[in-house]
């Protein structure tokens, strides 16, 4: 991908801000959104076996990607809207199957909760989970120190210098295969840039806020009845901490009346290591009309 190579799909403006957004395939309408600092190209293992069945919506939170900075700190009621924002912009009114990959699974949970009518189902990739989540103290002033740490990056040539290589160690880590099959040019054009740094900072400054915020929803907004699956990344270590995390999902499932599944061998980022669970799981879900 040479320099001057415009991304695929379209850019959309979506409450104020410049969103990169792809519209894939045909059928039943399913959002794909992934996790904390991800870009729409980490699902492109999985595009290809939804494509022939389902009209894949993918886009890029602001920051991320090739999407524009927003001015306003990332919330699940927000996000939620923005998933309903990229809908309305694509002209897809019915309900659709959301899929969200880790922190995003508190936004695809926010979306159920919020916009039932416009839901058919909720696929939970290895989603974050908090079990009691609650504000965290100094919300303000952990935003601020997120923007002037983005600053301070960008003015000493950070993200150019570190971006490609950190994401690379870091999808290493959260795979079996040890390996970010991303090109090395897409690579360098998204997380090479200061955008991109920001807004890593702040989705991750505003975690257990997000955490918190849906956790109220929980409370005044119940879930529709739609099929909710939880797929859970089992590594095949046995290990404490991986028997401990399957426990965990296996609650969040249980506390979403949804179906469990135990995904081996696999990491973190499931949409690399086992692309053909998660378009079970989605393929699976009834179409319903609206």
């Amino acid at each position: 991908m040479s320099g001057a190579e415009r991304p695929p799909g379209r850019m959309l403006r979506v409450g104020g801000v410049p969103l990169h957004v792809l519209r894939e395939g045909k059928g039943p309408v399913c959002v794909l959104s992934a996790g904390l600092g991800m870009g729409w190209f980490d699902w492109d293992p999985l595009v290809p076996l939804l494509a022939p069945y389902r009209t894949v919506v993918r886009f890029d939170r602001p920051g991320l990607g090739f999407s524009a900075s927003s001015p306003e700190p990332p919330t699940a009621s927000g996000e939620a809207g923005r998933i309903a924002g990229v809908l309305d912009a694509l002209d897809l009114a019915g309900p659709v199957t959301v899929v969200g990959h880790s922190l995003a699974g508190f936004h695809a949970e926010a979306f159920a909760r919020l916009y039932p009518e416009r839901t058919a189902g909720l696929v939970l990739v290895d989603g974050s989970v908090e079990e009691d989540a609650r504000p965290a103290p100094g919300r303000e002033l952990r935003t601020a120190a997120a923007r002037l740490r983005g600053l301070a990056f960008a003015g000493a040539g950070l993200p150019r210098a570190l971006g490609p290589a950190l994401r690379r160690l870091s999808v290493r880590a959260a795979s079996v295969k040890r390996q970010d099959p991303a090109p090395a040019e897409l690579v360098r054009r998204t997380y090479g840039t200061a955008r991109v740094a920001r807004a890593v900072l702040m989705e991750n400054a505003r975690y257990r806020d997000v955490a918190a915020e849906l956790e109220e929803l929980r409370t005044h907004h119940s879930l529709p009845p739609v099929p909710v699956t939880v797929l859970a990344a089992s590594p095949g270590s046995g290990s404490w901490l991986e028997r401990r995390w399957l426990q965990r999902q296996r609650a969040l499932a249980d506390r979403l009346d949804g179906r469990f599944e135990a995904v081996a061998p696999a990491g973190h980022l499931l949409m690399y290591d086992r692309p053909q669970a998660i378009a079970a799981a989605v393929l699976a879900t009834p179409f319903i009309r609206a």
